[in-house]
This record gives C-alpha cells, sequence and structure tokens, in this order.
C-alpha cells in the first residue's frame, strides 16, 4: 500500500469526526437574550430575531433574561406568538436580583416553555389600564379584564401552571416575589444565575398543549445574542426620550437652513434627525392633542419674534410645549412617558434659541444692503464738480462719475438715487448735518 493510498483512507475515516467536532464547536448550545428595557416593537423584532437565530443554530434553549416595567399590548402579543410558535424551547428568567417583570412582562414570562426567577425579584401587577393610567370603567372595564383574564389562564393551563394564580394577577393587580411565584405554581425554578439555572433545568418536561419535550442543558455553554445594527438603532429610537431629543435638535438645524440656504450641513444633519425622531414617534403611540399643543408652540415662539410680545406669547409657548410633551405618548407606563425633567431640559433652551433666530432674521431682513449696486442706494456725499447733467462726486471716500437731472453746483451736498454701470444717478441732498463727515472734508481742489 503507497503512502498516498494510506493517507487518503486515514483522512476519508477521519472526515466524519472532523465534521462533528466542527459542528459542535459552531453549534451554541444555549442562546441568550438580555431583554433589559420596556416592551416596545423594538423588542418583539429583536425576541423574533433571537428566536430565529436559535431555530438556525439548532440550540438546545433559548435564555430570555427579562427585566421590564411592562410596556405596548400589541408588542406584546408579537413576543407572545413569535414564543409560542418557536421550535426551540424558550426559558424566561428573571434576573439579576432586584429585577422585575411586571405588566406584560409578567405575561411574556408565563408564556414560555419553563419560567425562572432569580431571588430578590417579583412580577405580576398585569392589570390592564387606559394608555392614560386610568382605570376602564363600567362595561368597558368589565369587557378588557375578561378578556386579558382569559388570555393568561388559557396560556397558564396549557404550560401546566395555576390558572387562578395568573388569573390575580390581571383582576387584582397581584404581585408576586420569586418564593410566591414558585409556591403558586406561576414559575418552576428559582435560580441564582443562568449557570445555575441551566443545572436546575436539565431534565426538566417542558410542554404546550399535548406536545413535550426533555431540556438537556447541564454543563452546556451560553453564548449570547447581539441584536444587529439595525436593531440596536430602533431600540434606541424606541426611546421617548431619544426621539425626542432628536426631533428639536433636527427641527432647529433645519430652520437655521432655511434661514441660511447653502450652510448644507445643517440641513442634512437636521433632515436626519427628524427622519429618525418621526420613525421613533411610530413605533410608539403618539397622542394626537399633543402633537397640536407642540404645533402651537413653535407657532406662538415665532409669533413671540416678530410682534414683540413683552414675553407673553413665549411663555404661552413654553406652557403648550411642556403640556403637549407631557401627553405625547399615549401609554400608562411612567417609563415610556417623557420625564419632566428631560421637557423642560429641552423646551426651555429650544424656545429661546427659536425666538432669537427668528429675531435675528428679521432684523437682517430689515437691515439695509451694504454692499453691491443696492448697497449705494440712498449713499451720501458731496459734489466734486458741477454737475449739468454729469460731473463728479465724492461717495463713501471715492470719486465717483455722476449725473443727474438737476443742476447741482461743485460742493452740494448729494444723494445717490441710482446706478447706470458705473455712473451714480444723483440729487440734492437737503438735509446737510446728515452729510458724512468724511465726505464733507472734501473741499472740492
Amino acid at each position: 500500500m503507497s503512502v498516498k493510498i494510506f493517507i487518503n483512507r486515514i483522512l476519508f475515516g477521519a472526515a466524519p469526526l472532523l465534521i462533528l467536532m466542527f459542528a459542535a464547536e459552531a453549534r451554541a448550545d444555549v442562546l441568550r437574550l438580555n431583554l433589559n428595557d420596556q416592551i416596545t416593537p423594538a423588542s418583539a423584532d429583536v425576541v423574533a430575531a433571537a428566536i430565529s437565530e436559535a431555530e438556525r443554530s439548532n440550540a438546545s434553549a433559548l435564555i430570555i433574561t427579562l427585566n421590564t416595567p411592562g410596556g405596548l399590548y400589541i408588542s406584546m402579543q408579537e413576543i407572545v406568538e413569535r414564543i409560542v410558535a418557536s421550535r426551540v424551547p424558550v426559558i424566561v428568567y428573571v434576573g439579576p436580583s432586584g429585577s422585575r417583570a411586571a405588566s406584560a412582562g409578567f405575561v411574556i414570562l408565563l408564556v414560555s416553555d419553563l419560567a425562572a426567577m432569580a431571588p430578590g425579584t417579583a412580577t405580576g401587577a398585569a392589570h390592564p389600564v387606559m394608555s392614560d393610567g386610568r382605570d376602564f370603567e363600567g362595561t368597558m372595564k368589565e369587557k378588557v379584564v375578561n378578556d386579558a383574564s382569559a388570555y393568561v389562564r388559557s396560556f397558564a393551563e396549557k404550560r401546566g401552571r395555576d390558572p387562578q394564580a395568573a388569573e390575580s394577577a390581571i383582576r387584582e393587580s397581584k404581585s408576586f416575589t420569586e418564593r410566591e411565584a414558585l409556591e403558586k405554581h406561576l414559575i418552576e425554578i428559582i435560580a441564582n444565575d443562568e449557570a445555575d439555572l441551566l443545572e436546575k433545568a436539565d431534565g426538566r418536561v417542558i410542554r404546550f398543549g399535548g406536545n413535550e419535550a426533555v431540556l438537556h442543558t447541564a454543563g452546556q455553554r451560553i453564548v449570547e445574542f447581539t441584536p444587529s445594527l439595525r436593531q440596536r438603532l430602533l431600540t434606541a429610537l424606541a426611546d421617548p426620550r431619544v426621539a425626542f431629543v432628536l426631533f428639536a435638535l433636527g427641527a432647529l438645524c433645519v430652520y437655521f437652513e432655511f434661514q441660511h440656504p447653502g450652510a448644507i450641513v445643517p440641513g442634512v444633519v437636521g433632515a436626519i434627525a427628524v427622519v429618525l425622531a418621526l420613525y421613533g414617534f411610530h413605533m410608539l403611540p403618539i397622542n394626537l392633542t399633543g402633537v397640536l399643543l407642540i404645533v402651537v408652540a413653535i407657532a406662538l415662539f415665532v409669533l413671540e419674534a416678530k410682534v414683540q410680545g413683552f414675553g407673553i406669547l413665549g411663555l404661552g409657548g413654553i406652557v403648550a410645549a411642556v403640556i403637549g410633551s407631557m401627553i405625547l405618548i399615549d401609554v400608562s407606563i411612567p417609563e415610556l412617558r417623557l420625564p419632566i425633567g428631560l421637557i423642560l431640559a429641552v423646551v426651555l433652551p429650544f424656545a429661546a434659541i427659536l425666538i432669537l433666530m427668528v429675531r435675528l432674521a428679521l432684523r437682517a431682513r430689515g437691515a439695509k444692503v451694504a454692499t453691491g449696486q443696492a448697497g449705494m442706494i440712498g449713499l451720501r456725499g458731496k459734489a466734486k464738480s458741477a454737475i449739468a447733467p454729469e460731473g463728479t462726486v465724492f461717495v463713501r471716500g471715492e470719486l465717483w462719475g455722476a449725473r443727474s437731472n438737476m443742476k447741482i453746483a461743485a460742493g452740494e451736498p448729494i444723494r445717490v438715487t441710482g446706478m447706470d454701470g458705473l455712473t451714480l444717478v444723483v440729487e440734492v441732498e437737503t438735509d446737510e448735518a446728515i452729510v458724512p463727515r468724511e465726505a464733507s472734508a472734501f473741499d472740492g481742489n
């Protein structure tokens, strides 16, 4: 047997082993997503991407480490639907210590294949409220609460959890510590960290409806899921504070470009900032009244600069802008609303800068042109020689050819009324007191 044939046989026999080794190296045993924010459309997009990545890599499970005050109902529904449809077990872990899964976070925890919490965490308080934080009233309250109760009962029953305890978080706004949640069969595990969670989850049977599966997680490595640049951008823009600041800065830059055409950079930066801000607001529930109040505020700022309203119009604009910003984001969750400190920090400088820019623009428009042919009109000087109808004059310390429809004697004060090429059209200036001193110093010699 030749050496070449021997080597080929070794490589051929080792090929399956090498393939398995590379596959094991490339395979993500457990994928982890850190969801530490409000539940928004960006959150739903990131969760869907993480589940898809876990399915593509054939991961043993996906851990969603959750810490949220809640969020938007529609986004929560999208996350729930994607978890239910996942071909990979989804473990929701409320952690680390000090975290919570409130409101929409409670439903996401409840619908997971395996629910776990760290010591010193809490969940619950999922009673539905109106977008402004007020409770529903009358028949509407009964309809909304019944619908939400049936929603969580259904998932609790299919996941083998206590439907009555789950319903109490909806009807009575109950919250549970990790111990209470475990005792009431809302979660299965209390784990100190993700490594402890994997050890305790190993061998557990998870089910949804009639389907069952056994988790094999002990000793497996955890791979962090990193959202794409697009998803990180969407997450940032879904923060109303970021969108609000971008809109204010962008609006000022765009206005500056309108007042100073050709500056280019402020226009480009402002346009991009405004578009990004509008996209961020698009992902959030916006109150139309808040938008109208902000538009009214901008109009009042402009009027204050134009008509000199002695601060009354400007003050009215500030009040309108503050109230409009406070009710702009139409949600009940305080974390998704604009904080008053940020509103004042943006509105007050915005008002001052806008009023100043408008006043400067109006002053510039009303100022006399000082250059070119238009800048010569109205200038005063003295006749160097007699003008009948043509002669020479001193204007602005310069000697000009001039003509006039009237006879002007040498030394008489004149005023420029027009230009014909390089020849000034002048007339006699009757008020000698306003003749420039430099012009009167010339005696015609």
